[in-house]
């Protein structure tokens, strides 16, 4: 068994593949309508999904505008090289850091918040040298 990808619903589609692969730099993996239960998937990621850990499928339901994102759901996170220089970057094209990056509270990993267009949290974590 493997996890394959994790799904979270979107409300504008177009806005959040933006974010994803101009902001956070992923590659638009695959999108598909499916009129006859008027929604659409499209999955993000940064290798194909065969490799990666990291792919995630983003639903738009077309009649739906609104999601209440409650408080069990946390956060994805994502490994990165320099978690300093990636807030720039993402700061830089117009993506919102909720959480400059910096060592955990009680610990030494350096971490950042990002958040997408419908106020999912991205968990940035330093790779360790």
């Amino acid at each position: 068994m493997r996890l394959l990808h994790t799904m979270i619903r979107v409300t504008n589609l177009e806005a959040s593949i933006a974010f994803y692969t101009e902001v956070m730099e992923m590659k638009l993996l695959r999108k598909h309508d499916y009129p006859e239960g008027r929604f659409t998937l499209a999955f993000v990621g940064y290798e194909d999904e065969a490799n990666s850990p990291v792919t995630i499928e983003l639903t738009h339901n077309w009649d739906t505008h609104q999601y209440e994102l409650g408080d069990a759901f946390g956060h994805i996170a994502i490994e990165v090289d320099d978690a300093y220089q990636t807030c720039e970057k993402i700061n830089a094209r117009g993506g919102t850091v909720v959480r400059e990056a910096g060592p955990m509270e009680h610990g030494t990993t350096v971490i950042a918040f990002v958040e997408d267009p419908d106020g999912y949290k991205l968990e940035l974590v330093q790779r360790k040298s």
